[in-house]
């Protein structure tokens, strides 16, 4: 995208509180292995008569995000009915809150897309309840019929509002890594869960009307969905039409977004406050609220204590498993190299593999670091076992420990001198590159050494090896 900067974007942000029971009624929220309909009651049924009562680990979570996000607690919140019908709904209103909030005016600060350091203003924060879910039989464009499951009816949701803040897809993206780790450092989230995180972004052309896209899940779903929505409002104004204001929604599979329905107003859902719930006042509660060293803080700390840059830190830190995996690596193994070896070779072959930290073996990634540490093998050959070993535990094998493993498979570092034979086959091999050395094209050396390696099966050094094969080709070498 070229130039952004009338480009505004402003999210809601709908995340699952990791509570073990639902928000009014005692109803468990792990139903991941159970079937539909099987943890409910009168209450999160809606049925005739039935009370809520809150639940108070769900409002001391809502208060510690609000801490961590540099939130206002207003001296009091209150609870109020939002009126709307659909199958999912069974009460035919949801609980949520209005005009009364948790909290009200915080930021998150993240880097745009120039890495400046910029504040995404938060509106607010407030407590309300899931809705059930549809089953669509037949799938969701041509379904046979439409089943209710109302395990999810009633779980605590926290909303965050932010403000127009954010000026492109990738600025979007960044802030939900920023606010997911946040939350989960706080420990009151866990983003495995199904649902656990959905997003509707509101995006406009400066001038133009807003539109709105629901129930994304996923971050690259958001970039991928705002991304398409620039370029159709665009588009659609360069042509001289009008943006319509309206909700739409993002079909991840076609990477677009289709008209759902006009835009509703507040004045539709006829907000009124919930008569069954009192206000809640909890100003002097958020104040005895403790937080966890949240993730700028970590970033910091591993920055003074580890003597990491700041790419590293805020790599290592931008994932509470990640950092905690690191920490523990860096127990182990040199804390430099530790960072290195995690943040810029593990993560992008776990991020290729589509495997979580959690399933990383740490004792062989510090074994294969003192290995690497010790220069008794090349980082070529560091890569391979590295990847030999993710390869094993992603089949469900026990994998060598990489010091066994380099001593079974003869891939121990070499000196330089045993590849004397190796460096005149190639020399003979390949006239051309070396007529290129001679020439002064140092493009035809790097080729020739990754010959070498190639033979060695990456046991030669490339640093060693490099000055070797140059002596050999020069008129003073005599070849």
């Amino acid at each position: 995208m070229s130039d952004t900067t009338d480009v505004i974007i402003g999210l809601e942000i709908h995340c699952q509180l990791n509570t073990k029971t639902k928000l009014f009624c005692g109803c468990s929220t792990d139903y991941k292995n159970d079937g539909p309909n099987t943890h409910v009651c009168p209450i999160c049924l809606g049925l005739p008569g039935a009370m809520p009562m809150i639940n108070k680990k769900a409002v001391e979570y809502g208060l510690k995000v609000a801490r961590a996000l540099n939130l206002e607690i207003p001296e009091e919140g209150e609870f109020s009915r939002k009126n709307y019908f659909y199958p999912d709904l069974p009460k035919g209103y949801q609980i949520t809150m209005y005009d009364r909030p948790l909290a009200v005016k915080g930021y998150l600060e993240i880097e745009d897309d120039n890495g400046i350091d910029k504040k995404i203003e938060i509106t607010r924060i407030h407590l309300e309840e899931d809705p059930g879910k549809l089953v669509h039989v037949g799938g969701t464009a041509r379904a046979h019929y439409t089943l209710v499951d109302y395990n999810r009816s009633g779980i605590p949701l926290i909303e965050i509002v932010t403000e127009p803040d954010l000026r492109s897809p990738k600025e979007a993206r960044r802030f939900l890594t920023k606010m997911r780790a946040t939350l989960e450092y706080l420990g009151v989230f866990d983003g495995e869960r199904e649902g656990a995180l959905r997003v509707d972004a509101n995006i406009s052309i400066r001038g133009s009307e807003r539109v709105e896209i629901k129930n994304i899940t996923s971050y690259r779903g958001v970039e991928k969905a705002l991304t398409f929505e620039i370029t159709r409002q665009k588009g659609m104004i360069r042509r001289g039409g009008r943006v319509v204001r309206e909700t739409r929604h993002f079909q991840e599979a076609r990477g677009i977004t289709t008209s759902a329905r006009s835009k509703e107003t507040e004045t539709d859902y006829r907000y009124f406050p919930e008569p069954d719930l009192c206000p809640l006042r909890v100003r002097d509660w958020a104040r005895e609220v403790v937080l966890p060293e949240l993730p700028d803080a970590r970033r910091d700390r591993f920055m003074a204590q580890y003597g990491l840059s700041l790419n590293h830190a805020r790599t290592l830190t931008g994932d509470l498993r990640l950092a905690e995996f690191y920490e523990a690596l860096a127990a182990k193994a040199d804390p430099a190299l530790a960072a290195t070896w995690t943040a810029d070779t593990l993560l992008g072959e776990l991020n290729y593999r589509d495997m979580p930290v959690a399933k990383v073996p740490l004792d062989h990634v510090a074994d294969l670091i003192g290995l690497a540490g010790r220069n008794e093998i090349t980082d070529r050959v560091a890569v391979d076992v590295l990847r030999a070993f993710l390869d094993a535990v992603m089949k469900g094998e026990t994998p060598q420990m990489p010091t066994d493993y380099v001593r079974t498979h003869n891939l121990g570092k070499g000196e330089a001198d045993a590849f004397s034979a190796v460096i005149d086959e190639v020399i003979a091999e390949n006239e051309q590159a070396v007529a290129d050395v001679r020439a002064g094209k140092n493009a035809a050396l790097n080729f020739l050494v990754g010959q070498v390696m190639k033979k060695t099966r990456g046991k030669a050094d490339p640093k060693e090896i490099t000055p070797l094969i140059a002596a050999r080709i020069t008129p003073e070498g005599g070849t």
